[in-house]
């Protein structure tokens, strides 16, 4: 019911866009993959990240992720038109960038080896089958949750508590990709990067103009 209710408060505007998210950045994350697939690929580790623990716990974080970018782009996507269009626009400017990176720049990195057997130890061996060291800069994990908080914080009306917890929440999920070792601090810093800079470009007229005619035509197409 309470999953019902959010998606009942998306606009018409919003609902087909906020669908060509998710298809936009799968194509873009799985579609680099397969491409760069037996390409050379660089490691950006430094030595901070040589230094940095190896936390399994912290995978509750790195998965709780999931949950925090849905809620937060189901509230974003439901503010008034023009502020729902520029964090949905910004979100695709930043993966379009990140495909150029991912198939100009490939990155790897090296995981340990996870000789434990506790029940995060468990969870981490499965997210590393699960998901290859590839693609790694700029951090999807880290400009996705940077973005959720930047269009949390200027949605109008959204309470105080809210907006420090969307920040806390971001910050939490850029230190657990550290110590999950999912990434190094390249990666994070240039996810941050890129959601700042993609949420600024969307809010210049002759960017979200074009991108508002866009989601327009398709809501349009739809009914």
């Amino acid at each position: 019911m309470k999953l019902r209710f959010w998606l009942s408060a998306i606009p018409d505007y919003a609902r087909l866009p906020l669908v060509f998210v998710v298809i936009w950045n799968q194509a873009v994350y799985c579609g680099s993959k397969l491409l760069a697939a037996g390409w050379s690929h660089y490691d950006l580790t430094t030595a901070f990240d040589r230094a940095t623990p190896f936390l399994p716990w912290t995978v509750s974080v790195y998965l709780a992720s999931c949950v925090f970018w849905v809620l937060c782009y189901i509230y974003c996507a439901s503010q008034e038109k023009r502020q729902a269009y520029r964090f949905l626009c910004a979100d695709f400017l930043a993966k379009a960038v990140c495909l150029v990176f991912f198939l100009l720049l490939p990155t790897t990195n090296v995981r340990p080896a996870i000789e434990e057997s506790s029940l995060w130890c468990v969870f981490m061996r499965i997210l590393y089958q699960m998901d290859s060291p590839t693609n790694l800069f700029p951090s999807i994990h880290c400009l996705v949750s940077w973005l959720c908080f930047l269009g949390v914080r200027d949605a109008p009306r959204t309470p105080k508590a809210f907006r420090y917890g969307a920040f806390c929440m971001a910050v939490a999920i850029f230190l657990s990709t550290l110590t999950t070792k999912q990434h190094v601090v390249v990666d994070v810093l240039g996810g941050v990067l890129l959601a700042q800079i993609s949420y600024w470009a969307a809010n210049k007229d002759p960017v979200l103009s074009r991108y508002s005619r866009l989601a327009d035509c398709l809501s349009q197409r739809r009914r």
